[in-house]
């Protein structure tokens, strides 16, 4: 004791330097980032092969069944129905993992489908046979994306999240760009037969089945909802449940943001019409069919990166202002395309748009509406998306078939201005709410 007393500046000074030394070996460790596990390089290599195959088929099916003589208003109830289906089921398969406390098994019905759909292509000759494949492959795609795109949030470290959606989404894009250049090889190789190349389709789609059967293990941690699976957010222990009494209590700001969520995503039809205009009115050939999706998912691929980055230090209201204006330029080359060129410059800048504003409004409902009723913001949302896809695909169709593909995007381009303007009210009415009580 007597010797500590002694030594105490040079034991002091010792003891100092020690803690300080434990503190940056404590910092050091807290800073290193984690790798991402194992399992979300799976999911992605699953999400990559998926996308392969879906750009395969999805590149030929609008060619398929104009070959087949199904109308362009036909065309349109097929794609409407299908990408409502769809957003439905990102919602009700959400939930319904949410209930099991499980996601593989939810996961493993939409694969299912997803393979079932790929077969029903290849065998079909006549429209109803298609729209069945189609609205099963909506189905099956919306069934397996929440419950897998949560389970990448599950199991990754807190500071590691968005590294591994930014890991899913660059091998899932990587899928669909390759997709579109083995679509065009594979229509080549079987000499313009489209049934053949949907069978070539099931391959990759089978392996990703097998893949979540041998490979995909449940994690034991279930700390996100899957109602919010695009943007994973911590799971609320005290939630309330899904309700219409709750409808109010989302705010006016919650319902100004989905009045202008529902007139932009009349504007926004399925991108099945971009390459039927390039087909039918600048004489794209059909094996070529796929550099439609190449083009639009490269403008996809190189904005949503970037934007991630900024959208967290801006205001997220001026990226979605930003993702409407893209939509407005798309919308504009492609009504006035005098060439093939032309085309794929709308088709870019139709990819950009998707970059810009595929998180946005979700990103908002989660800082507008109160936590404990994220899930019921949600739902409205995917069933105001629900709604307004299906008739921005029938209205494109109808006015394709009666008006030509022109109309339809100038169409498309005065109702993203309107909701663009829509926007700038809500914004100002925000603004001047702010100022009235400051």
């Amino acid at each position: 004791m007597k010797f500590y007393e002694y030594q105490h500046d040079n034991s002091g000074l010792t003891m100092t330097t020690t803690h300080k030394q434990s503190s940056q070996e404590t910092l050091r460790h807290t800073t290193t980032l984690a790798p991402i596990p194992r399992l979300v390089w799976t999911l992605g290599w699953m999400m990559f092969l998926v996308n392969l195959s879906f750009i395969m088929v999805y590149s030929y099916i609008g060619i398929y069944m104009k070959s087949l003589g199904v109308t362009m208003a036909w065309i349109g109830v097929v794609e409407g129905v299908a990408e409502g289906c769809s957003y439905l089921m990102k919602l009700l398969s959400g939930m319904f993992s949410d209930y099991l406390r499980r996601r593989k098994p939810v996961m493993l019905v939409g694969y299912t489908m997803l393979v079932i759909s790929r077969v029903i292509f290849s065998l079909a000759a006549s429209f109803i046979p298609l729209f069945g494949a189609r609205l099963v492959e909506r189905l099956g795609n919306g069934i397996q994306s929440t419950p897998r795109d949560t389970m990448v949030a599950d199991i990754s470290p807190a500071n590691r999240i968005g590294a591994s959606y930014g890991l899913k989404r660059t091998l899932a894009q990587s899928g669909s760009l390759l997709g579109a250049v083995a679509g065009i090889g594979a229509m080549i190789w079987m000499g313009g037969d489209y049934q053949k190349v949907f069978q070539l389709a099931a391959v990759p789609a089978f392996i990703a089945f097998l893949i979540l059967i041998l490979f995909v293990h449940e994690p034991k941690k279930f700390a996100h909802s899957a109602v919010s699976s695009e943007i994973p957010l911590p799971e609320q222990k005290n939630r309330s449940r899904m309700h219409w009494s709750n409808l109010p209590a989302l705010g006016s700001s919650f319902w100004l943001l989905m009045l202008v969520a529902a007139i932009f995503m009349l504007s926004r039809f399925s991108e099945t019409f971009l390459t039927l205009h390039a087909y039918n009115n600048f004489g794209l050939q059909s094996e070529y069919a796929p550099t439609i999706m190449l083009i639009f998912n490269a403008g996809w691929c190189l904005s949503s990166y970037p934007v991630g980055v900024l959208a967290d230090r801006m205001n997220r209201y001026w990226f979605l202002a930003m993702g409407i204006v893209f939509l407005i330029l798309a919308d504009h080359f492609l009504a006035t395309a005098n060439s093939l060129i032309w085309v794929y410059v709308g088709c870019f800048f139709w990819g950009v748009q998707y970059g810009v504003t595929q998180n946005i409004f979700l990103s908002l409902i989660a800082e507008i509406v109160p936590a404990d009723l994220r899930g019921t913001g949600f739902g409205c949302y995917y069933i105001i998306c629900a709604i307004s896809a299906y008739f921005a695909d029938h209205l494109a169709g109808v006015i394709s078939e009666y008006y030509g593909q022109v109309s339809a995007f100038s169409f498309s381009g005065i109702i993203a201005t309107v909701s663009l303007l829509v926007l700038i009210i809500v914004l100002g009415y925000k603004n001047n709410r702010k100022k009235k009580i400051l």
